[in-house]
C-alpha cells in the first residue's frame, strides 16, 4: 500500500474521491460529502495502521484500495433486504465488507468477527474515529461464536468477503441467519465451479441460491459475482 505520505489534497485524491463518488452511484449507492469523508479517514487510517499489521496487501496502491475494497464491498448495498436489520460479517480483517457497508447505510446494526487481536485493535480505533454506532466487534474464532445460542438465526444479512470455502460458510451462515434473512457469498470468475460443488448439498443445509448478480469493478474491470442463499 501506498506510504502515509499520501496526499488527499492532491489531484489523484481528488481523482480518486469523484471515482468513489461516481461509480458507488452507478451501483444505486449515493455517498454524501460526510460519507465521502468518511472513506477519506478510513484510507487514512488503513494507511496508517497497514505497515504493523498488514490489512491489505502491502503492493496495493491507493486506487486498489478505493476499487477493490471500498467500491467492491459496496455493491452489496443495493441487494441487502433491510438497510436497517442486523449484519454480520465473518472474517473482516480490514472491515471489509462491513465498514463501507456501516459508512453507506447508517442504520445497519453490524457486528465484525474478527479472530486477530491486533485487528480487531485496529476495527475498534476506526469505529471511534469515523463515530459508527450499533458497531459490535468480536475478536473471536467462527466455531466458537457459532456455539454461542444468542447468536444463532440473529442476522437477516450474513457476509463475507472470501474468508470461507463456500460449503464451511454456507453451513456457519444457516446457523446465523434470521428465517427470512439472506446470506451473501462475494466470488470471482471462478462462481460457477463453486456453485456446483455445493448444488447438491444446499437441499440438505435448508438453503437455495435465490439470486447470483454480476459486475465489473470500475477502474481494473475485475469480474465479481454476488452469490445470494436464504433459507428453504
Amino acid at each position: 500500500m501506498e506510504n502515509s505520505s499520501f496526499d488527499f489534497n492532491s489531484a489523484g485524491s481528488g481523482r480518486l474521491m469523484r471515482l468513489l463518488r461516481e461509480s458507488a452511484a452507478g451501483f444505486g449507492v449515493f455517498l454524501s460529502e460526510e460519507q465521502l469523508n468518511s472513506f477519506r479517514f478510513y484510507y487514512r487510517e488503513l494507511n496508517f495502521w497497514n505497515a504493523r499489521f498488514n490489512l491489505v496487501a502491502s503492493t496495493e496502491s491507493a486506487a486498489d484500495v478505493f476499487v477493490k475494497h471500498f467500491l467492491d464491498s459496496l455493491t452489496l448495498v443495493p441487494y441487502l433486504p433491510a438497510p436497517d436489520g442486523h449484519l454480520i460479517d465473518i472474517g473482516t480483517g480490514g472491515g471489509f465488507p462491513g465498514i463501507p457497508l456501516k459508512i453507506s447505510l447508517p442504520g445497519l446494526k453490524v457486528t465484525l468477527l474478527e479472530a486477530s487481536r491486533k485487528k480487531v485493535s485496529f476495527l475498534k480505533s476506526l469505529c471511534r474515529i469515523l463515530k459508527l454506532e450499533e458497531m459490535s466487534i468480536l475478536q473471536e474464532r467462527l466455531e466458537d461464536l457459532l456455539k454461542d445460542e444468542f447468536y444463532r438465526n440473529r442476522f437477516e444479512m450474513v457476509v463475507s468477503r472470501a474468508a470461507l470455502k463456500l460449503p464451511e460458510y454456507l453451513q456457519a451462515g444457516k446457523e446465523l441467519v434470521s428465517p427470512s434473512g439472506r446470506i451473501f457469498a462475494m466470488k470471482g470468475a471462478g462462481y460457477r465451479e463453486e456453485l456446483a460443488d455445493v448444488s447438491e448439498a444446499l437441499a440438505d443445509w435448508d438453503l437455495c441460491l435465490a439470486d447470483v448478480h454480476t459486475l465489473a469493478l470500475p477502474e481494473t474491470g475485475d469480474f465479481r459475482a454476488i452469490l445470494v442463499f436464504k433459507k428453504l
